[in-house]
């Protein structure tokens, strides 16, 4: 079943909107991500709260409060939010409240996707059950749920593109879709090529993350775009030829061990460091998306 990219994007000739995550940023004040973004040209960013990918957080961090609070440093910095990351497992016990808190956290600051993982294999029936009520709330705030494949090596009901179809046919509904990271697939299924994985999966986006790797005997690296395995340059060309929105994820303070599991650096990277990177990578982007457009 092939899901609708934001409809209101076909034919309306609205500029594709390229994030970056805010990932990278982690342990640093939003307001100092929002200003450094602004440093090197960005004009959206992807807000980030994963447990164990980025600094600890509670459902406090979700009030109406925090809400105002986030809106008035978007405005302040002259940054709009069209995707938020808020992973959780959604066949978790307390998944419907908690993700449904955090939808409304992220349609205040604006953005229209939200994204996150699917549930675990075993989890399968609580996760149907929930996603069917997150998909009507969706609706009613005028979002779409980017489902992401997961990077860790465990077993989600989404672990690579060709779960997808199956996955999204049971959903069944427009509000529901992937949220596709290549740079997942080269630790989850390492015997996968993640570029061919990420064009399989395309039709089913709603959104889609870019981030390259190296793989070594230590473990998987996040690295510049174009740097890694991921095979960026011909993903982003392919997303060229699509209506979709994309956000640039470099979770610099990251890494994932042979096993796969993340593992998070004890002290946060040198703002200059993350600039650096980050622009080079809205050049990558804009510099594939350009080639991709010209003709043959």
């Amino acid at each position: 079943m092939k899901h609708p990219i934001l409809p209101e994007r076909n034919g309306g000739g609205r500029t594709r909107i390229v994030s970056i995550s805010a990932a990278p940023f982690d342990g640093y004040p939003f307001p100092r991500v929002l200003e450094s973004l602004a440093s090197i040209g960005a004009t959206y960013v992807e807000p980030a709260f994963i447990v164990g990918y980025t600094e600890p957080f509670d459902e406090s961090a979700f009030t109406a409060a925090q809400a105002k609070q986030y809106t008035a440093w978007l405005k302040d910095a002259g940054i709009a939010c069209h995707a938020f990351s808020s992973h959780i497992d959604l066949g978790r016990p307390d998944a419907l409240e908690v993700f449904r808190g955090r939808m409304d956290f992220a349609r205040a600051l604006g953005a229209r996707v939200i994204n996150t993982n699917a549930a675990a294999r075993s989890n399968e029936h609580r996760f149907y059950t929930n996603i069917a009520q997150l998909a009507s709330h969706a609706e009613m705030l005028g979002m779409w749920i980017g489902l992401e494949n997961p990077g860790d090596g465990s077993d989600n009901l989404l672990n690579t593109a060709v779960d997808a179809a199956a996955l999204l046919a049971r959903i069944d509904h427009p509000r529901v879709g992937l949220n596709y990271d290549a740079g997942n697939t080269i630790s989850h299924r390492p015997s996968i090529h993640p570029a061919a994985d990420a064009l399989a999966a395309m039709p089913h986006c709603v959104h889609t993350h870019v981030k390259d790797v190296r793989a070594n005997a230590d473990g998987f690296f996040f690295t510049p775009l174009g740097d890694g395995q991921v095979g960026c340059a011909g993903i982003v060309e392919a997303i060229a030829k699509t209506d979709l929105d994309l956000s640039i994820e470099i979770p610099m303070r990251l890494h994932r061990g042979p096993d796969a599991r993340p593992s998070r650096a004890v002290y946060r990277v040198p703002l200059g460091d993350i600039e650096t990177t980050l622009k080079a990578a809205l050049q990558f982007v804009r510099q594939h998306l350009e080639r991709a457009a010209l003709p043959a």
